[in-house]
């Protein structure tokens, strides 16, 4: 009982602390598009630029940190699966930038380290709870 409320209290930090994470880069988002690619030294240079920053970075992150409060309450291993695929596929999506573009830059080094170890810790979290449902069977 103990190793299941450890697991239950990692996976409800871990979604929250991905939520919030989503959502401050949202906000930054919706508040000032440009402040987002400043992050990787890229200028807006219309409105249709802002406008998909925020569209994408804001509205987009939005709707999955709603959908992952949501979850944590209703559906905890969706949530942690959701976050296994989103993690991992930065991580991908980097990885592709490497072998097409070549290195990455400090910016995506780091975050391509960051993304594939949210990875491996919502995979380990979801791994671990489906093994506590499977045990308590």
């Amino acid at each position: 009982m103990k190793k299941e409320k450890i697991i239950h209290i990692a996976s409800v930090a871990f979604i929250l602390f991905s939520a919030f994470c989503l959502l401050m880069v949202s906000l930054m988002a919706f508040a000032n598009p440009q402040s987002v690619m400043d992050l990787v030294s890229v200028k807006l240079t219309n409105n249709d630029a802002f406008s998909s920053i925020r569209g994408i970075y804001g509205g987009v992150g939005l709707t999955i940190v709603l959908s992952l409060i949501y979850l944590v309450r209703k559906h905890r291993s969706e949530a942690l699966l959701f976050l296994t695929v989103l993690w991992g596929l930065y991580a991908v999506s980097r990885l592709i930038t490497i072998m097409v573009e070549g290195p990455l830059g400090d910016f995506g080094t780091q975050w391509i380290v960051t993304e594939s170890v949210l990875c491996g810790i919502a995979l380990l979290l979801l791994k671990s709870s489906k093994q506590l449902k499977q045990a308590t069977l």
